[in-house]
């Protein structure tokens, strides 16, 4: 039997996947840390941190121009909330990716909210397509006075897409170009960065945000860049729910008003964020040894998931199973127009898969690399049944 349906990283073994530096620090936490209410918005240190996760190496450049805020929320899923309760009026629309994780859905029809979407691949197999979110765009602006895009990148959940370079800096022009042409218009773009410390660039946005503005770009002062980050997969404690939001703009003003609304919100939503969690994170992160050895582990469990895919793509090629493009983090992707079929035979053979809209999810955060042949085999199998 193989499980590719859970969406945690797993050892060959089956066990969960845990980076115990991180994990024995929480165990370890001061008394008044588990016990004590953490501030509205976090830990200042902690936000200090976040905004490190988020722009890694790029932090002083960019901050050489730019002004960021934090605020640690109840994992990843916390800054979803926040941008959709905040960023677009209610009976608006998000802007996505139509391949995209399922729970976005929930995220938004608690804002009132829906979404528009543009294909996940460009012309002949792109890893984007430009003209097809600079339409969404337009489509959205003439509609809204607010408009809010969510873009996992890196390390696509569910397909492990990365994007390179030209294209981030492609959506991020896009993006420019559109708030500088309808300036009374809101223009907010989030990257979801749940996955990017197990990417080949896990400070990609970071690093094109900086080239860009090393070579003029011009920042409207209606566009704002987030990150949402979450240590549920980066640290391996998903259950810990600790994560959080940056957010990038020239006037720190401007950012105060925002994260006081994104602080309300939070209040009347979750009360406040797991202190300990905070506590911990800042704790291995400020101490040389131990963010040393968190990283080392990163780097153990980045090399496994590389195998693992690694293997994966090798088995289906010599079997004439065509993956979409797949680079980074947890998942693999099988487009299909009929995936419940597919996962459907390919349970009967004691395979397990995911299937969403679109096509059929891969759990390679969950497989052994020794399964990836027998999961070539019975997918290879079931493409020949369902066509």
């Amino acid at each position: 039997m193989v499980n590719g349906t859970i969406g945690a990283l797993l050892e060959d073994d089956g066990s969960l996947a845990i980076n115990a530096t991180y994990v024995d620090a929480i165990k370890a936490s001061q008394a008044v840390d588990v016990a004590a209410y953490s501030p509205l918005a976090g830990l200042p240190d902690f936000n200090d941190l976040l905004v490190e996760l988020a722009l890694g190496p790029e932090r002083p450049t960019l901050l050489d121009h730019l002004s960021a805020r934090a605020m640690a929320t109840p994992g990843g899923g916390g800054a979803l909330k926040l941008t959709a309760a905040n960023l677009v009026e209610s009976g608006g629309v998000v802007l996505m990716r139509d391949r995209h994780w399922g729970p976005y859905l929930g995220f938004l029809g608690e804002a009132g909210l829906g979404r528009r979407t543009w294909p996940l691949l460009g012309p002949n197999g792109a890893d984007v397509d430009v003209k097809g979110f600079e339409a969404a765009l337009q489509t959205t602006v003439s509609e809204q006075s607010q408009v809010l895009v969510w873009l996992n990148d890196p390390a696509h959940n569910p397909t492990g897409l990365s994007l390179q370079a030209e294209s981030r800096a492609d959506l991020l022009e896009a993006m420019v170009d559109s708030a500088l042409e309808h300036p009374k218009v809101g223009h907010s773009l989030m990257i979801d960065a749940a996955y990017t410390l197990y990417a080949d660039e896990p400070h990609g946005w970071a690093t094109t945000l900086a080239e860009a503005m090393d070579a003029g770009m011009m920042w409207p002062e209606n566009l704002m860049l987030l990150w949402a980050v979450s240590l549920s997969k980066s640290h391996t404690a998903y259950g810990a729910r600790c994560g959080g939001l940056v957010a990038l703009h020239p006037d720190i003003e401007a950012l105060d008003r925002v994260y006081e609304a994104f602080a309300v919100t939070g209040r009347g939503t979750w009360s406040g964020p797991p202190r300990a969690p905070q506590s911990a994170a800042v704790g291995v992160h400020e101490d040389a040894e131990l963010a040393s050895a968190w990283s080392d582990r990163l780097d153990v469990l980045t090399d496994l998931l590389a195998r693992r895919r690694t293997a994966l793509l090798e088995a289906c090629a010599s079997r004439g199973v065509s993956l979409n493009p797949t680079h980074d983090g947890f998942f693999a992707w099988l487009e299909h127009e009929h995936p419940s079929d597919v996962v459907d035979r390919c349970a009967s053979r004691h395979v397990y898969l995911v299937a969403l809209n679109g096509g059929v999810r891969i759990g390679l955060c969950a497989m052994p690399e020794a399964s990836m042949e027998r999961v070539a085999d019975v997918m290879a199998e079931a493409l020949e049944v369902v066509g």
